[in-house]
């Protein structure tokens, strides 16, 4: 069973670590991003193009205010 994991936001070091240790690594399942630096990317989704095919629905991007329910939800 995969790990779930939740990648706080970094401008854009969150998404890199995301495509060079994540994305593909089966021992991991990133449920979501928070955001706190990139304005107005809160509600978006990471594309799935770019998550590849382990998030056949890209991940969501939540604001990182959510965070302790994020890991309610999915702890």
């Amino acid at each position: 069973m995969p790990i779930k994991t939740i990648i706080m936001g970094a401008a854009g070091r969150d998404f890199h670590n995301f495509n060079t240790f994540f994305r593909g690594n089966k021992d991991y399942e990133v449920v979501a991003f928070t955001a706190t630096q990139i304005p107005n990317i809160e509600g978006r989704v990471y594309p799935t193009e770019l998550a590849g095919p382990l998030y056949p629905k890209g991940i969501p991007i939540h604001p990182e205010e959510e965070l302790v329910d994020l890991i309610k939800k999915h702890g």
